[in-house]
């Protein structure tokens, strides 16, 4: 039984975007009494959503972690810590799960965060979230003791159930009960648990933020957090250098720049590995065969993306899961052996498969699919057009806004390859195992090649279906083992570029780790004399 993919329906919130405009606000971070404390961190575009709940974009998963929680935290480095449950303990057999709640804590309009809250979260906001998994279909009951306690039992174990609940914030019963969840005020103006408050939306300025002054995790220095929208990259970094904003995604070139400047740091501890990755349309015309897609896949020169193109921002990928969770890679698989940049052999492969150069020089043209708002993905089609042209391939370039690449890959299936940028996430079967398995509905974000095998199937499965964790790494490893096989989908390099750099100038304690991933360290941040 898949437990993985699950089919969501209208589970999305539409805000319509507008030009970025100029920084409006000004950081402050200024210790004298009576002045507010500022804290300024810019962002590219409106948000589409504020609640990941319900719409899983990168800005939505931003803003809920620092206004809602989960019950379990997780670290950028998979490390497990006490959220709004306190404590948890796991049956050895993996099918009942007890929660102790924190006590005392409170939602930011000053009601109770209780254990019904939690049995709310489970049994009505699960089933229709955005998440392409969900542990519904194996929770047989909630049981719930006093306003503290709470047991999940289940009918069959689910391997990354930990992890997955680290991954849903909780919501508050008393605003989403007997209303549309999916299209609730409250979606684009959280109430949380968390150590900051909504307070302000103007769609093309900011959003902005205030600090919870109850809240359990600690004292918090900020007072005010703004979120201008910048959607020019360079203006971003140029307000960066000058300690206009605080923090900011800036563009991958300017990485250089950010390690020289005395004043300013890559904040690498803020989300799990990142990766580029490269996807196939096997029933694409010329890519039908497993041996042309692994010599389209080897054509892709990985370590002068990783050196060059990507300024020795990653690593060039080995496996088909980062070292973060090396656990689950096969030491029978190492993807720059099997498949090397060998111009020669890959020629050679491309012959015998069936395709020799025709009177052009050409052997065929593939269309490949990229969204424009990723200069990384740009960058690295733009060098495989020449690099495929080595071996006889022609290369369209064909890159998209986010509506139009979503579309054109996942729904129309109009493309040969395409370069996904996308994180590791919480577990192998939480995330990275969705661009592998069967995907007949096309669901979005998961695998578009229109190839369902049923060797993958069966791992994914295993892998999800038990709590040990040596049977699960026994499960992927087999997954991986036939990936390599197969070549549906393939990680070109493990990536840290686009995570946020930050200037020092105002704040101590910026590169703090979070306890939850996407997260500013708030009860760090301290404010320089």
């Amino acid at each position: 039984m898949r437990r993985t993919l699950k089919k969501r329906g209208g589970a999305a919130i539409a805000i319509a975007a507008v030009g970025a405009l100029a920084l409006t606000a000004c950081a402050t971070a200024d210790s004298g009494e009576g002045e507010t404390l500022t804290y300024v961190f810019a962002i590219d575009d409106d948000p589409r959503g504020m609640n990941a709940q319900f719409v899983r974009v990168p800005e939505a998963s931003m803003f809920s972690a620092q206004m809602l929680e989960p019950l379990i935290f997780m670290s950028s480095d998979y490390e497990l810590t006490p959220g709004l449950a306190e404590s948890w303990e796991l049956s050895d057999d993996g099918l009942e799960l007890v929660f102790t709640l924190r006590e005392g804590v409170t939602w930011h309009d000053g009601e109770p965060f209780t254990a019904e809250d939690v049995k709310f979260n489970f049994e009505e906001i699960d089933p229709v979230s955005s998440y392409s998994w969900s542990i519904e279909s194996v929770l047989e009951s909630i049981e719930i003791e006093g306003d503290t306690e709470v047991t999940l039992s289940l009918s069959e174990p689910f391997g990354p159930l930990l992890e997955a609940i680290s991954q849903h914030y909780m919501l508050p019963q008393h605003i989403y009960e007997g209303t549309e969840y999916i299209t609730n005020d409250a979606n684009m103006a959280p109430i949380g648990t968390g150590p900051m408050m909504f307070e302000s939306y103007s769609s093309g300025e900011e959003v902005t933020l205030l600090k919870n002054p109850d809240y359990w995790g600690g004292e918090i220095a900020v007072d005010r957090a703004v979120f201008p929208i910048m959607g020019d990259a360079n203006s971003r970094a140029e307000a960066l250098f000058s300690g206009e904003i605080d923090q900011g995604i800036v563009p991958f070139s300017q990485r250089p720049r950010v390690e020289e400047d005395p004043n300013t740091v890559f904040l690498e501890e803020t989300a799990h590995p990142q990766v580029v990755s490269l996807g196939f349309n096997a029933l694409g015309e010329s890519l039908q065969d497993a041996a042309v897609r692994q010599a389209v896949y080897a054509a892709f020169d990985r370590e002068n993306i990783s050196d060059d193109v990507l300024q020795g921002l990653g690593e060039p990928a080995r496996t088909f899961f980062p070292e973060a969770l090396g656990w689950a890679n096969s030491p029978n698989v190492d993807l720059l052996e099997q498949f090397p940049h060998d111009v020669d052999a890959i020629n050679q492969a491309l012959d015998d498969a069936g395709f020799p150069r025709g009177d052009n020089g050409e052997r065929f043209t593939l269309d490949i699919r990229y969204s424009t708002a990723r200069p990384d993905t740009a960058a690295i089609a733009e060098v495989a057009q020449s690099k495929l042209a080595e071996v006889g391939i022609g290369l369209n370039l064909m890159g998209s806004a986010g509506a139009v690449f979503a579309e054109a890959v996942f729904t129309d299936s109009d493309f040969d390859l395409v370069l996904i940028p996308n994180t590791s996430g919480a577990d192998p079967s939480l995330a990275l195992a969705n661009w592998y398995a069967c995907n007949e509905e096309k669901l979005p974000s998961a695998n578009p090649s229109q190839l369902c095998d049923d060797q993958i199937d069966a791992a994914v499965d295993a892998a999800a279906a038990t709590s040990n964790v040596d049977e699960r790494s026994e499960a992927f490893a087999a997954m991986s083992e036939r990936a390599a096989e197969v070549m549906i989908y393939a990680p070109l390099v493990w990536f840290n570029g686009t995570f946020p750099s930050a200037n020092t100038t105002r704040w101590d304690g910026q590169t703090e780790k979070p306890v939850d991933t996407s997260r500013v360290p708030w009860t760090s941040l301290t404010p320089k004399a």
